[in-house]
């Protein structure tokens, strides 16, 4: 999603948010940006004093090839900004840019170098990809309205990372197993062996019909109880969204998570992933740890 800031007006792509007071401020903005081709991409805000001394050693490539990267600060914050065109970068110009898939796919690229470059580096709160004000006073502007926000979030992602727990299951290998994790099939089971052969057929069906409901339903328990027992070793845990019919050479995916986890807890993190890993591979599952990432999902309005 593309993001354009126009001084004390934020836009993300509608304008159901406008207020009558900041008329005059976007008109004048809008002028500004009409006599001045060039605009800010934004990475990334992060403690002045710490973005500065990484200035002095090699950065990754801007968005575009014609510009650097440089900080607009505002006293304790600064932003990780290129200039841009906007003839490009625009509003309109890039929302017909990013129907070119291989335009985006490299400027998305260039985003995450940035971004991941910093993220390692620093405490930082990392923004959108396509988040572009219109004049370099914008970018001051927010940094000095957000600044106990921005100062809050970078302070609760110092020292630590995003790393993803992607949960997936072989549903036939599941269906097998079933009965013996779900205690309401293996009560059933166990009345089915007990019963005369006229009611053990008629228990037999009720497993069968209850089956893939029961699938579901122990899907569900293990999606929490992995998201508990890592949450003990994190700092937060966030439920990413999971696509219709999504699935990899591991099975289909049953559920994704973001957690917050400290550089000096991940060897903790990472031993709690591999001891649920390993007591629920019997029953078709597996999971699949990645990351390090820039901590977009734990950022709050960043």
């Amino acid at each position: 999603m593309a993001t354009f800031e126009r001084g004390d007006e934020r836009r993300e792509e509608t304008e159901n948010r406008k207020q009558m007071s900041g008329h005059k401020q976007k008109r004048k903005d809008e002028t500004e940006s009409q006599t001045n081709e060039q605009g800010f991409y934004v990475y990334c805000v992060g403690a002045r004093a710490a973005l500065e001394s990484l200035f002095d050693a090699a950065l990754p490539a801007a968005m575009e090839a014609d510009a650097r990267l440089e900080l607009i600060a505002d006293d304790a914050l600064a932003a990780v900004c290129s200039a841009v065109s906007l003839a490009d970068y625009g509003e309109e110009a890039l929302q017909a840019r990013l129907h070119d898939a291989t335009w985006t796919a490299l400027r998305a690229l260039r985003h995450e170098r940035v971004v991941e470059h910093f993220a390692r580096r620093a405490s930082v709160v990392p923004l959108r990809f396509g988040t572009i004000y219109l004049a370099r006073g914008g970018v001051e502007q927010m940094l000095a309205e957000r600044r106990a926000e921005l100062q809050g979030i970078i302070e609760r992602l110092r020292g630590r990372e995003e790393w993803g727990v992607n949960v997936y299951c072989d549903r036939a290998k599941l269906l097998t197993q079933i009965v013996l994790l779900s205690p309401r099939l293996r009560e059933l089971s166990e009345q089915a062996a007990r019963a005369t052969p006229g009611q053990s057929y008629l228990l037999q069906k009720k497993i069968e019909a209850l089956r893939a409901d029961e699938t579901r339903a122990a899907a569900r328990r293990t999606s929490n109880e992995i998201e508990r027992e890592l949450a003990r070793v994190s700092a937060g845990v966030a439920r990413l969204r999971v696509l219709k019919d999504e699935a990899s050479e591991h099975g289909d995916a049953v559920v994704k998570f973001a957690f917050l986890v400290a550089r000096a807890r991940f060897d903790d993190f990472r031993a709690a992933a591999e001891r649920l890993a390993e007591a629920h591979a019997p029953a078709g599952y597996k999971l699949e740890l990645t990351g390090p990432w820039p901590a977009y999902n734990f950022a709050g309005g960043g």
